[in-house]
């Protein structure tokens, strides 16, 4: 006789529902048999209530206290069985102390945001204007696990053959000019995969895509009276769910299977996908921010807080996340596992990383647990994982933040040390030498690899590369903020007049500038990022801190990819040159030796006489040799491989070093030519006429191949 299984009955009743005591390791919603599982924690909380809507009801269409017996530690857990869970939404009330001067905000007239949600409506179509009436603004909906992803899996491309490219999901295909079905969506992305692989990226880093208010902070332009918005989403409501907005779907609450769908066909093509997430604060701001979820069910345990239960600001926006305390580490453990194992994601960059290594009263850790655990998990042991090394505190880690052995950075020094010489600053050239290297002066000492270093010029945080050559200062007046926000050290250049100008000499300047920039990228060792557009030209018009606007001025205008056909050639060929030398993407750092007998060492450096590199201050010209029999510490055979920088207003005659016998120079790239003759398709690269040297334009680059 077979038996029935007893923890699918009911043992309490609350009016018409049939209740259990629940699984309280199991947070959040999840489905069980017969029924839903509701788990949630709060340390201080006096009593709990589950809170029932169904879809979009103004009213609630239950209350139901969790018994006393449902309580486990801390945890309140009950099962509900027999519930319609496709047509539900879910919200808690907490009965406790309220006393700020404390730490304890609980008011049981407020309905809160489970911090563990799948899925969150109230959001539902991007830029709708809410309901500012509704008693619960964002909603919990439980996630179904019924997504058929086809054997794929995570692609586990190695660090050092990354090449990424970051993007904000709206403004990839936002632009009337993108020709998608559903402009600014996962699924608009898929329509633009075949670009992605043109380009030649293999990863693409996704600017928030957790659920975010776009609502948030919203307010007019100052100058043309559209509305401004929490655009770029570093302001969380819920960690573990996808962005409805974001979804063409989303008003159907399939968010989840369609930005599944998008990660499954980037797979597909070989396309890694890395979420940047913020877990330094939330949307619930400082005191006078709203109530939405944490700091109703636990606002002690969930944030820093000073003695007087203020809130500490180390992330420039209110709050901060209490990250070190166990609870809270638990929760971003589960949610990056969950995004790991349930959308298949490749990796994380961490927005602000450096505050997940303060402990509760914000002193930085020798060794933080957070980012220990995250290290060492088993289920992210193939994940990247990136940390932008600093804090709003001022706390910067470049070269020293807590990696275990597993974290990469986002090496602001390579920024600014290719910015400065780029833009001919003196006293520049032993620096380059080591951001050329992939950093080791930062990371070779700890024996970190050259993948540690993150090498970007622009990112969605400052200029893009076009207005870095056409702006010296910034121009964010359309903010609203007086021109108040933003970066002030751009280390940007207008190449003699401030915006747009129709002076040719200029003009051709700037697009010279901005191929300098790029071939110097791509012939770095370390994981080179791309901002979106950059390929193409995209300007913000001079705004280095685009954060608010839901506009041209962050949409990528596809028309550019035909007005400047010629700059994302000039990007496809140096990508694809990166991708078919591994002498460019060597697994650890150079020796400045020849430890295979090749007679060349690995790494040699030069100046305008081979053999001979000029480190003096007031030097703007060097240039590097790498032996290809060296690639991948000599376990691959690649070609030499020679690169010439001369950033003098003046040309310059460089001598060039000599090749074993038989081998020649070939042309790979010269900024200083024009198009189309500035790069050749890799492969095809024509030999150089004089073997012994050549003359360098002055601002310009030539990158040469020994075969």
């Amino acid at each position: 006789m077979e038996l029935e299984r007893i923890d699918i009955h009911p043992t309490h009743t609350y009016g018409n529902f049939k209740l259990r005591v629940g699984r309280p390791l199991s947070p959040g919603a999840t489905l069980v048999p017969g029924g839903v599982n509701f788990s949630i924690y709060s340390r201080y909380a006096k009593s709990c209530t589950l809170v029932l809507f169904k879809k979009n009801a103004p009213e609630p269409m239950a209350e139901i206290l969790f018994p006393k017996e449902f309580r486990i530690g801390n945890v309140y857990s009950m099962i509900v069985f027999d519930l319609d869970y496709e047509n539900i939404e879910y919200g808690y009330r907490m009965d406790g102390p309220f006393n700020p001067s404390e730490g304890h905000w609980f008011d049981s007239g407020k309905i809160l945001l489970d911090p563990y949600a799948k899925v969150i409506s109230g959001r539902d179509i991007w830029g709708e204007t809410p309901d500012w009436n509704n008693i619960y603004q964002h909603r919990g909906r439980l996630a179904f696990d019924d997504f058929d992803w086809e054997n794929d899996c995570p692609l586990e491309i190695p660090p050092e053959d990354q090449i990424i490219y970051e993007m904000h999901v709206r403004s990839f295909t936002r632009h009337p000019s993108s020709g998608v079905k559903h402009p600014g969506t996962f699924a608009a992305i898929r329509e633009k995969i075949s670009y992605l692989k043109e380009l030649g990226i293999n990863s693409v880093e996704l600017m928030p895509i957790y659920e975010f208010d776009e609502f948030e902070n919203s307010r007019p332009n100052p100058q043309t009276g559209e509305l401004l918005m929490n655009y770029w989403g570093y302001s969380t409501v819920g960690f573990f769910a996808p962005k409805a907005g974001y979804a063409a779907t989303g008003k159907f609450g399939m968010q989840v299977d369609e930005l599944k769908t998008l990660v499954k066909e980037l797979h597909k093509n070989g396309i890694e996908v890395i979420l940047d997430v913020v877990f330094n604060h939330t949307a619930e701001g400082n005191e006078h921010g709203p109530t939405i979820s944490f700091r109703g069910i636990d606002n002690q345990t969930y944030y820093m807080l000073t003695p007087d239960g203020y809130y500490f600001n180390f992330s420039g926006t209110g709050n901060t996340l209490n990250c070190n305390n166990p609870v809270v580490r638990y929760m971003v453990l589960d949610c990056l596992r969950y995004w790991a194992a349930e959308y298949h994601i490749d990796g994380f960059r961490f927005d602000l990383a450096s505050i997940l290594g303060r402990d509760p009263s914000g002193a930085p850790m020798a060794n933080p647990p957070l980012l220990e655990a995250l290290a060492f998990d088993p289920i992210l042991a193939k994940c990247k994982l990136i940390a932008e090394a600093w804090d709003a505190g001022g706390l910067y880690q470049v070269g020293s933040f807590p990696a275990f052995g597993r974290w990469a950075e986002w090496n602001g020094k390579y920024r600014d040390g290719i910015r400065k010489f780029l833009k001919g600053e003196p006293g520049r050239v032993g620096d380059m030498a080591q951001r050329l290297q992939g950093s080791p002066d930062l990371y070779a000492w700890a024996g970190r690899a050259p993948a540690t270093s993150i090498n970007f010029i622009t990112c969605h945080d400052g200029f893009t590369l076009a207005d870095l050559v056409s702006f010296n200062d910034k121009h964010n007046e359309a903010n609203g903020e007086n021109n108040n926000d933003g970066g002030n050290d751009n280390d940007s250049w207008n190449c003699g007049t401030e915006g747009w100008t129709d002076d040719p000499s200029i003009n051709d300047l700037r697009q010279r500038q901005i191929k300098n920039a790029v071939a110097m990228l791509m012939v770095s060792q370390g994981v080179p990022m791309i901002l979106m557009g950059d390929e193409v030209g995209r300007s913000q018009k001079g705004n280095n801190n685009t954060y608010c606007h839901d506009n041209q001025l962050n949409w990528m205008d596809w028309t550019l990819l035909e007005s400047n056909k010629d700059l994302f050639q000039f990007f496809k060929h140096c990508i694809a040159f990166r991708n078919a030398h591994p002498v460019l993407r060597n697994p650890w750092h150079f020796r400045n030796q020849d430890y295979v007998g090749s007679d060349y060492a690995d790494i040699s450096w030069h100046g305008t006489q081979a053999w001979n590199a000029d480190w003096s201050d007031s030097s703007r010209t060097l240039a590097f040799m790498l032996c290809g029999k060296h690639a991948k510490e000599g376990n691959v055979y690649d070609n030499y491989i020679y690169v010439a920088m001369n950033m003098h207003h003046q040309a310059n005659w460089f001598e060039i070093p000599g090749l074993p016998n038989s081998m020649k120079w070939h042309v790979f790239a010269n900024t200083g030519v024009t198009p189309p003759l500035d790069c050749w398709k890799p492969g095809t690269e024509p030999v150089l006429e004089n073997q012994y040297g050549l003359l360098i334009g002055d601002r310009s680059v030539v990158i040469l191949v020994g075969k």
